[in-house]
This record gives structure tokens, sequence and C-alpha cells, in this order.
């Protein structure tokens, strides 16, 4: 299969012939096996896919796109990357489920930090995407096209003491979504920028509960 992804894979551990797909996308500075790490305990059913993003950053760091600072350290993301990466992982999510036998009525995508922001508008600009987990991200409404993709739902949390992405910019998700009509439950939990161990088995029975 031709992709500029590199990704790392997880089969299915259950006999089905077209199993339901779970993509993962990681933050910044990061790579494929981090988010990977979360797979041998999700359900055996999926067929996982770990993307790495494009930019090298430094030895096994990576990112979707650039972060820069002005003179007085405001953080600016560099959005004509960002939509470059959002071109990449949808050209890869086409040619994947095309080359590979998986449920196109069940495709999952869990992102993290850079990977949810990515997650958001991914999903809404492709409607190939059936349910999405966005952590300790944000909606970011100019990555966004003017589609407005109803048809997925949204399991999204946060830190409250989230240095890196402030809990206030992930709460406006929520009311973004719900007031177009789309279902998404958001929670928060007490830790930084990270995945809580509870956000985690919460995440995996929202997950758990749409593969059948």
């Amino acid at each position: 299969m031709s992709t500029s992804l590199h990704y790392v894979e997880r089969l299915p551990k259950t006999r089905n012939a077209t199993p339901p797909l779970l993509i993962l996308i990681h933050g910044y500075g990061s790579n494929e096996m981090d988010l990977f790490s979360f797979a041998e305990e999700l359900p055996e059913d999926l067929h996982i896919v770990s993307l790495r993003a494009p930019l090298e950053l430094g030895y096994n760091s990576f990112a979707w796109y650039s972060i820069n600072f002005d003179a007085d350290q405001n953080k600016f993301s560099d959005l004509e990357e960002a939509k470059e990466s959002l071109g990449s992982i949808s050209e890869f999510i086409e040619d994947f489920t095309k080359n590979n036998a998986v449920n196109n009525e069940k495709i999952f995508v869990v992102g993290f930090s850079q990977g949810a922001i990515l997650s958001y508008a991914l999903s809404q600009n492709l409607e190939k995407i059936n349910h999405v987990v966005a952590l300790s991200g944000y909606l970011n409404e100019e990555l966004l096209n003017n589609n407005t993709n109803t048809k997925t739902d949204y399991f999204a949390s946060h830190g409250t003491v989230d240095q890196v992405i402030p809990v206030e910019w992930a709460r406006k998700a929520p009311i973004y979504l719900k007031e177009k009509g789309i279902d998404i439950i958001f929670k928060e939990y007490p830790v930084g920028h990270g995945v809580h161990p509870q956000n985690f088995y919460d995440f995996k029975a929202w997950i758990e509960a749409r593969i059948h």
C-alpha cells in the first residue's frame, strides 16, 4: 500500500472478516509507539493502526505541525502544516480502508493533544470517521471546512490542571458540537497534560459500547 505515513499495527485477535478499525494519532514531540502502548488493553476485535507524524523534531520525536513562539512567548500553530497533515491522514485512511478488510461503518480515531486537535477536524471534514476519542486537545475551528458532519460521535476528555492546553479551551468543543446537534461526552480528570487511569477505562468502555 502506498502511503507517506509510517505506521505500526495490531491485527484483531478475534476472527472477523471485517473488523472495526481504530486509528491512533499521537501528540507533538511523540511518536507512533506512544499511544500504541494502549493497544494490548483495547478490545481484541479491533484492527489498530498507530500513525507517525511527518515532521521530525529530533530522535524519535515527531509533530503533525510546527508550534512557533513570538517574542512574548505566545504560541502559534502552523495551520498550513496542520492542513497538510489532515490531508495525509485522510489519504492514509482512504487507502487503508480500500486495501484492507475492515468495517467501514465502524472507524474509530483516538487522538492525544495535537492528535486530538486533528481528530476533531478530520472527523468533521471527512464523513468516513464514525467515532472519535479526543484526549487533552481542543477543537480548532480554523481547521474545519464548511462541512458539518453530524454522524460522528465523540468522547472528549481533559485534565483540570493541564498546563500545556488550558481546560477552558477544551470546554468549548462540547458547546460547539452540541449546538450543531452532534453527540459528545466530555469529562474532566484531576491530572495535567496526560491520561488519567480512570480516563483510559472510561474511553475504553465508550469504544466497547460502539463495537458491536
